[in-house]
């Protein structure tokens, strides 16, 4: 089954999209990149064969493209990649946009905020937005414990709790001085 190009990227496509949009780069580095002890990893790891296969699916929703190759100590010539225009579009939207429920932040909310923080942009915008997103659910979630009972109201607790905690993460992290 093929998506249109207006779908969203999910989480590992946006991750590749984001490194390819940094510099032109190859297959391999963004691998590399994507493994579990790399830069990129160390918050949302991808095998390298799903690597590939995600520059794949980038390059036919026109969001990267070839832009010649480059030789090769260890091999073949490798295609280097870079960003589309469509795709700067993409990254653009993708990095200011808050995450819409808590259990997202361990991962796009903190790959925003790596990608964020490599290209030494302010994450300020993004901070504020997701602050007051959280802050929307803290309230709908403090509502919902209130007239619930039962293991309902447990639950509730638990997601009005995270959703505080997640809540103070923002806070702190947009009140650290940028460097």
């Amino acid at each position: 089954m093929s998506r249109r190009r207006s779908e969203q990227l999910a989480t590992g496509e946006s991750a590749v999209l984001a490194i390819v949009g940094e510099q032109p780069t190859h297959g391999f580095a963004v691998a590399r990149a994507m493994a579990p002890g790399g830069d990129v990893g160390r918050v949302w790891a991808m095998r390298r064969p799903l690597v590939y296969r995600t520059l794949d699916v980038l390059v036919e929703r026109e969001l990267i493209r070839e832009a010649g190759t480059e030789t090769s100590d260890a091999g073949p010539r490798r295609t280097k990649l870079e960003i589309t225009p469509a795709g700067r579009e993409q990254l653009a939207r993708w990095l200011v946009t808050p995450v819409e429920h808590v259990r997202d932040a361990r991962a796009d909310l903190m790959l925003k905020l790596l990608f964020l923080d490599r290209a030494g942009a302010d994450p300020a915008t993004l901070l504020a937005a997701q602050r007051a997103r959280f802050a929307e659910l803290a309230a709908e979630l403090e509502a919902a414990a209130t007239e619930a009972d039962g293991f309902a109201r447990t639950l509730a607790l638990w997601r009005l709790e995270t959703t505080r905690a997640a809540v103070r993460f923002v806070e702190r992290a947009h009140a650290l001085p940028r460097q």
